[in-house]
């Protein structure tokens, strides 16, 4: 199958041909990976790129077209948008719980009254987050500000699944007992 070339290997991958198809990705997918790698850091998430950039190789190779580029450059090129498309999505910035809780909401459309209501529970609020042990506010913070699942904590705070989903559920119920507890008084 070596001898075969590329355009050759690519219309057996777009013909559905499973030998064509093993080929093409042997022959590849070092390039494809070493293309992804370099762009996102990260190996299991170079190996997710590199399986996308098959995928969407397979989907399209009936739409490749020679005169605008070899297969090659065609496949990388595919690699290197995924790879910066990926890097895209997950780019967060971390900023830490502490300061998130110091932050005020400094909203000027809003009128008198709706700003002292907002000024009493956001301050309220950030009293309650700062009685929270740090790791319980870090995990609280990632969770509610972040949209981070705990399986995504736990990997990034490296901790097991268990400690994360506890720090969230407990953080979660403490700022519920002081909530709560602080509206029963004015009500």
């Amino acid at each position: 199958m070596w001898v075969v070339s590329d355009d050759a290997l690519l219309d057996g991958l777009a013909t559905g041909d499973p030998d064509a198809a093993s080929a093409f990705i042997e022959r590849f997918q070092r390039r494809v990976f070493g293309v992804a790698l370099r762009i996102v850091h990260d190996p299991r998430l170079a190996e997710d790129v590199a399986q996308e950039t098959f995928l969407r190789a397979w989907q399209r190779a009936s739409a490749f077209d020679p005169r605008r580029g070899t297969v090659t450059a065609w496949l990388l090129t595919i690699a290197r948008n995924l790879a910066i498309d990926t890097l895209r999505l997950r780019r967060i910035v971390i900023i830490e719980p502490e300061e998130i809780v110091a932050r005020r909401d400094e909203s000027n459309d809003k009128g008198p009254d709706d700003l002292a209501v907002l000024s009493s529970d956001t301050d309220r609020l950030r009293v309650a987050m700062g009685d929270l042990p740090k790791d319980q506010c870090r995990a609280l913070v990632l969770a509610a500000f972040y949209g981070r699942t705990a399986a995504e904590i736990a990997e990034s705070e490296e901790i097991p699944l268990g400690t994360a989903k506890t720090r969230i559920r407990t953080a979660m119920g403490r700022l519920r007992a002081a909530l709560v507890d602080d509206t029963e008084g004015t009500e």
